[in-house]
């Protein structure tokens, strides 16, 4: 994510794909998108802790579009800074060495975010409920 594209930028292009995606007509992808923002909403576990467990998965497959995403959606679910970076210790050790740039970019964009929200920005991840990617 060395190259990552500015926050503004990323929700653009979310925000797009996302729609366009959401317009294709194929039971399948409506299926599995259906699935995935399912699996977010409260159940046993509330949805505030399954959105850090996306992002300790997403961390540890080196998803960085799907890190920004349950970062963003983190925040607005009431983690704190804190709580974010102890799990993404846990995708660390999970995932070894080789998640070292993802992590150390995760922490980048969570500054991003952070100094967006008290700057007072509404930001917004855009796209369908759990639906992740980019």
């Amino acid at each position: 994510m060395a190259s990552r594209e500015p926050l503004a930028e990323f929700r653009a292009h979310r925000t797009k794909g996302m729609e366009r995606l959401l317009d294709t007509d194929h039971l399948g992808i409506k299926r599995y998108l259906a699935l995935d923002s399912a699996a977010y909403r409260d159940g046993a576990l509330d949805a505030k802790t399954k959105e850090l467990l996306g992002l300790v998965a997403s961390a540890v497959l080196r998803c960085d579009a799907c890190v920004t995403y349950h970062l963003e959606t983190s925040l607005k679910l009431g983690w704190k800074e804190d709580e974010i970076i102890d799990a993404l210790n846990v995708a660390l050790v999970v995932g070894g060495t080789i998640t070292i740039p993802h992590i150390r970019d995760a922490r980048l964009r969570l500054d991003e975010l952070l100094a967006e929200r008290e700057a007072g920005g509404s930001g917004g991840s855009g796209g369908a409920g759990g639906a992740e990617g980019d």
